[in-house]
C-alpha cells in the first residue's frame, strides 16, 4: 500500500535531479528516436498480414477540428466554423478507408474504438453518424467493441449524446482542465463549473456508463488552493476516471502559446506541489492512482485491469484491452502493426495532397528492430505497474542492477528475487525509472556528449546560445515544463 504521507515528501535537491526531459513512452523507440518514413510496399505488406490476423485491433481516429483556439493545446488541431470543411475532411478519410480496405483484404475486428482531435463532438449529429457508416465499411465493429471519444462540454448537447450511444459509445472523455475562472481566462477555454455538470448530466441520462474527466495542472495563473478547488470540484461530479496531466509550455512548437503569461506560470516544485495535492486527494476520495497520472474508481474496468495485471497503454493512453495492433486513421494518426510504426502526414494540407493522389498518406515511423519489443515490453510494464519482473529484464541481472544502482541509491527502486520496484517516492517519478532501459536516450546522450567534449576542445561553447540544452524540444522536462 502506497503511503502517501511518507512518499511524497521528496526533497527539493531529489526532485530538481530527476527535473529532467523524457518521452510519455507511448511508444518505444519514443517518437523523436524513429529512424524514418517505411516503404510503401512493406507498409501494404504489413497491412495485408492484419487483414488476415483473427486477433482484435485497436482503432484510433483523429478528428483535428475544434471552434476556437485553446491557448495550452498541445494537440494536432484546426481551427475553423465551416462545416463543408469537415465535409471535405470527411470525404478523403473515406478515400484513405477505401485505400486501407484494399490493402488489408478483409475487415478487422476492433476491440477498441478512441475518437480523438482536435474535438470530435464539433462534428454535427450527421457528421458523427456518417463517419460511423464509413469506418462500418472497413472495420467489424459491434458490441465487442469499447468505443469511445474526446468531447468538449461547451459543444455539448442530449442530441449529440444519445446519437453517440446509438452509434456504440459507452465511454466520454470531457476536457476539464481547470474550472477556476482566472486560469479559464488564462488559457483562452472558459466553461463553468455549471456546463460541465450539464454534459455530465446529459452523458450519464443517454446511457454512457464511463465518464472521463481531463484535467491539466501547470497552468498559468494555478495556485494550490484554486487547483484545489478545481480537483474537489471535479470530484464532487464522480467521474469514472480522472487524467491529471501536466501543462507542456512549448511556445517555440506552438506559436499560440505565446499568448500565455510565462511568468505566471508555476515554477517545477510549485508544479510538483500542485500534482502532489491532487494525488493525495484523488486516493483520500477513493480513486486508485494507475500508471503515471490517471486514477479510477474501484469499480472502473481501469483498476480492474490493473489489479488483474493486464493494463496496456499504447498511443491512446492507458488501456483495458492488450490488443496486438493498433490502426491510426486521419492527419497525424500513428498506427502500430508488426513492430511497425508509422505515422500519417501531421499537416492537413500535406495529408489531404497524398490522399488526393492516390496514396496512404505516410509521412514517417520506425521499423523496430533488435532489442526494441524486449525493451518496449519491458518500459510499458514498468510505466503500467510501478514494478518489473526478472522476466522482463532486457539484460541480465547484473547489467539491471547495475544501470540502476544510482537509482536505488537515491531510493527510488528496489531489487528483490522476483525482479525491480518502484518504491514509494519512485512512484512519483515513473518516467525517470524506464530512462535507463531505453538505449537510444543513452546513446543519444553519448553523442551529445562527445560532440559537447569536441565543441569544446576547439573553444565553440558559448553560453546562453541554447534555448534547451541537453534534450530536444519534444521532450519537455518531468516537471518544469510537462510530465
Amino acid at each position: 500500500m502506497l503511503d502517501l504521507q511518507v512518499s511524497s515528501k521528496i526533497s527539493p535537491e531529489l526532485l530538481a535531479k530527476y527535473d529532467v526531459a523524457g518521452p510519455r513512452y507511448t511508444s518505444y523507440p519514443a517518437v523523436p528516436d524513429w529512424n524514418g518514413a517505411p516503404d510503401a510496399a512493406g507498409w501494404a505488406t504489413q497491412l495485408r498480414a492484419l487483414g488476415r490476423q483473427r486477433e482484435p485491433i485497436a482503432l484510433y481516429v483523429h478528428l483535428p477540428f475544434c471552434a476556437a483556439q485553446c491557448l495550452y493545446c498541445g494537440c494536432n488541431a484546426t481551427v475553423t466554423t465551416r462545416a463543408e470543411i469537415v465535409d471535405r475532411y470527411l470525404s478523403r478519410l473515406r478515400i484513405e478507408l477505401d485505400m486501407l480496405a484494399r490493402a488489408m483484404g478483409e475487415r478487422p475486428r476492433v476491440a477498441e474504438m478512441h475518437w480523438g482531435g482536435g474535438t470530435p463532438n464539433f462534428l454535427s449529429d450527421a457528421q458523427l453518424a456518417t463517419l460511423h457508416d464509413m469506418l462500418l465499411t472497413t472495420f467489424e465493429l459491434g458490441a465487442h467493441t469499447e468505443s469511445s471519444l474526446e468531447a468538449d462540454p461547451r459543444l455539448t448537447t442530449r442530441s449529440q449524446m444519445r446519437m453517440l450511444r446509438q452509434l456504440g459509445f459507452t465511454r466520454v472523455s470531457f476536457g476539464v482542465q481547470d474550472l477556476d475562472p482566472v486560469v479559464q481566462e488564462a488559457i483562452g477555454r472558459v466553461q463553468p463549473r455549471a456546463m460541465v455538470q450539464d454534459a455530465v448530466t446529459l452523458a450519464r441520462e443517454e446511457g454512457f456508463t464511463g465518464i472521463n474527466f481531463d484535467l491539466i495542472y501547470g497552468l498559468p495563473h494555478q495556485t494550490p488552493d484554486r487547483f484545489a478547488a478545481t480537483v474537489e470540484d471535479s470530484l464532487a461530479m464522480r467521474p469514472d476516471r480522472i487524467a491529471c496531466f501536466g501543462y507542456a509550455h512549448v511556445p517555440w512548437m506552438r506559436a499560440h502559446q505565446r499568448r500565455i503569461d510565462a511568468q505566471a506560470l508555476p515554477n517545477g516544485a510549485e508544479r510538483f506541489a500542485l500534482f502532489r495535492d491532487a494525488v493525495q486527494r484523488f486516493v483520500g476520495a477513493g480513486y486508485e492512482w494507475i500508471g503515471i497520472d490517471h486514477f479510477a474508481l474501484p469499480t472502473d474496468a481501469l483498476t480492474k485491469a490493473m489489479h488483474h495485471g493486464v493494463l496496456h497503454r499504447n498511443f491512446m493512453g492507458y488501456t483495458t484491452q492488450h490488443s496486438p495492433h493498433l490502426l491510426g486513421v486521419g492527419v497525424s494518426a500513428i498506427s502500430a502493426v508488426n513492430g511497425w510504426f508509422v505515422q500519417n502526414a501531421p499537416q492537413l494540407g500535406e495529408w489531404q495532397r497524398q490522399i488526393d493522389r492516390g496514396a496512404l498518406p505516410v509521412a514517417g515511423g520506425h521499423i523496430q528492430q533488435g532489442d526494441d519489443q524486449g525493451r518496449g515490453a519491458a518500459i510499458t510494464h514498468l510505466m503500467c505497474h510501478a514494478a518489473l519482473p526478472a522476466s522482463l529484464f532486457p539484460v541480465d541481472r547484473e547489467a539491471m542492477q547495475a544501470l540502476y544502482a544510482p537509482l536505488v541509491d537515491d531510493g527510488l527502486v528496489t531489487f528483490d528475487a522476483t525482479g525491480m520496484q518502484a518504491t514509494d517516492q519512485g512512484r512519483w517519478l515513473l518516467r525517470n525509472l524506464a530512462f535507463p532501459l531505453d538505449a537510444y536516450r543513452a546513446s543519444r546522450a553519448a553523442e551529445q556528449l562527445a560532440q559537447q567534449s569536441a565543441e569544446h576542445s576547439v573553444g565553440l561553447v558559448r553560453q546562453g546560445t541554447a534555448s534547451h540544452p541537453g534534450m530536444p524540444a519534444v521532450h519537455p522536462p518531468r516537471f518544469s515544463q510537462a510530465v
